[in-house]
């Protein structure tokens, strides 16, 4: 059985545009903030993308780096969005955007 979390990730170029057309569907933003919002994003999850490269070659996780990728990212959006469309971003769409983890995995304490 192929499990599809194992499998390539998706470049960052991917990811911006399934954001994008998310915000594009969702939002109703115009094509002005829709390039705006993919600007944002691709500049994101590019320093993401080194950021966890650099960390997989020295074995650490940072945290607090990728909080603050998150942090700068949503201040940018911030100047883009209305505050109730950034809200909804916040609370249903990125919740959405983020990769799913399996729960749980074998049953060992019966």
């Amino acid at each position: 059985m192929v499990n599809a979390q194992n499998g390539p990730r998706r470049t960052a170029e991917e990811r911006t545009k399934r954001v994008v057309d998310t915000l594009t569907t969702v939002l109703k933003i115009d094509k002005a903030h829709a390039d705006q919002v993919d600007s944002v994003f691709l500049s994101y999850y590019k320093d993401a993308d080194k950021l966890r490269e650099s960390m997989q070659g020295s074995g650490s996780f940072d945290r607090e780096a990728f909080m603050k990728l998150t942090s700068d990212r949503d201040e940018k959006l911030k100047k883009i969005l209305n505050e109730a469309d950034f809200k909804k971003f916040k609370e249903e769409i990125e919740p959405a955007l983020r990769p799913q983890r399996r729960q749980g995995g074998g049953g060992g304490n019966r």
